[in-house]
């Protein structure tokens, strides 16, 4: 980070267009350093976090109290937190990242023509990168991580909240790209807790190719309003959980509950929970019974009311992402019925099916466009590094190049180079 302070008064647009400036700089350069030099300064970085440990710690508390104090709710706040734990998750998947094969250049398809022209298709950077997201300062290593890898340069607007921990984890990324010989500015943190640095992000469009937002559906929203640059879509994570009159009881118990309780305040927790008719009185009785026991609060249609501790639900429970320890739960005739509630009530985002019958499981799969589909699989696997990724810069619903967890191969667009022995036109 620069020596800017969080709540300094500086001049936003002028701050954000030298950012600009040096970012498209380092890009030009990181688009074609080698493999090994990124490897090494990934390795570095990693290196880096890891003997920062204790300052890594104590910026993270200083980020907690000012989340309390600014009245984050439970989720917010476990989403903010860091632990040796999961600064250790990030060193992992900072080496996870560094030893993947490097998308650049390889070659996507290549063929002949009956003129003598030899073509390929071949994976190139975007070119800049910018990342707006909330509380959660893993962002910051991963999206670091995975635009370096792919060549691109980024600038990352992370939370007000997670402003001190960022800043560390940037400065351990800028110190990986020193000891491998790269542009620094290939990584920048923007240095300001000031709104209006978002909204200057989001019109450069002289300097920034693609904005990748990560957070609430506030953010998304006004990102989507005000970007005039390209914006890879993130929609809220309203997941949902089927069980199908064909489920295995132990299977729907554990992935349910898992589905919902490990993290409620990640993208991929389960906010809607459906039952076949067939089966709410025996593995959808014992379900409910679990989620409660398990403290969660179920907002039940009225089948479900029936259950003691099950409250109402409201027309606006469905289609909505708690980030908490409540989930939404309804009664469904058949499968149809559940992928038409999926259809208008979900975000695309990630769907899953309990079953043991194939055809149910290839029924829900087909009917449904969902960034992220499963079948007896908890929904918390939507992540990039559980697809084995090393690291996700975010979980992309839209249809426009990238779906899905958005790895360092999603960072690439291609291009075409088209080799001839002195071949023309006629």
């Amino acid at each position: 980070m620069n020596d800017q302070t969080p709540d300094s008064a500086t001049d936003i647009p002028a701050l954000m267009q030298a950012m600009g400036q040096r970012a498209r700089a380092a890009a030009a350069d990181l688009a074609f350093a080698s493999p090994e030099a990124k490897r090494r300064a990934l390795e570095a970085a990693a290196d880096f976090v890891t003997a920062r440990l204790p300052d890594i710690l104590a910026a993270n508390a200083q980020d907690m109290a000012f989340g309390r104090d600014k009245g984050l709710s439970p989720a917010m706040l476990d989403r903010l937190e860091l632990t040796e734990d999961r600064i250790a998750a990030i060193t992992a998947g900072l080496r996870a990242v560094a030893a993947q094969d490097d998308p650049v250049g390889a070659v996507i398809a290549e063929w002949d023509r009956p003129n003598g022209l030899h073509i390929q298709r071949v994976r190139t950077p975007l070119g800049v990168v910018g990342v707006i997201y909330e509380s959660r300062p893993n962002v910051t290593a991963d999206a670091g991580a995975l635009c370096l890898k792919s060549g691109n340069a980024v600038i990352l607007r992370g939370g007000s909240e997670s402003f001190h921990s960022s800043g560390i984890l940037v400065e351990a990324l800028r110190a990986g790209l020193r000891a491998a010989d790269l542009p620094e500015d290939a990584i920048q943190l923007v240095p300001t807790r000031d709104r209006a640095a978002v909204r200057e992000l989001l019109t450069m469009t002289d300097y920034v190719d693609v904005i990748v937002p990560r957070g609430g559906k506030g953010l998304v929203g006004l990102v989507q309003a005000e970007a005039r640059v390209p914006v890879f879509a993130h929609l809220e994570g309203i997941c949902h959980v089927y069980i199908d009159r064909a489920a295995d009881p132990e299977t729907a118990l554990k992935v349910t509950l898992n589905a919902k309780t490990r993290r409620t305040g990640i993208c991929g927790a389960a906010e809607c929970l459906l039952i076949h008719r067939d089966v709410v009185d025996s593995i959808g009785q014992g379900v409910i019974r679990a989620l409660l026991d398990a403290g969660v609060e179920v907002r039940g249609d009225a089948t479900l009311q029936s259950i003691p501790g099950v409250t109402p639900a409201q027309e606006d429970d469905w289609g909505r992402e708690f980030l908490d320890m409540i989930i939404a739960a309804r009664v469904v005739e058949d499968i149809d019925a559940a992928i038409a509630h999926i259809r208008r009530y979900g975000s695309s985002h990630t769907e899953s099916i309990l079953t043991e019958d194939d055809a149910a499981a290839h029924r829900f799969f087909q009917r449904l466009d969902s960034a992220i589909l499963m079948r007896n699989a908890s929904t918390q696997f939507a992540d990039g590094g559980e697809f084995g990724m090393g690291a996700e810069i975010g979980i992309a619903t839209g249809k426009m190049h990238a779906r899905g967890p958005v790895g360092a191969e999603q960072l690439t667009s291609f291009k075409y180079l088209v080799t001839g022995q002195g071949t023309t036109r006629p």
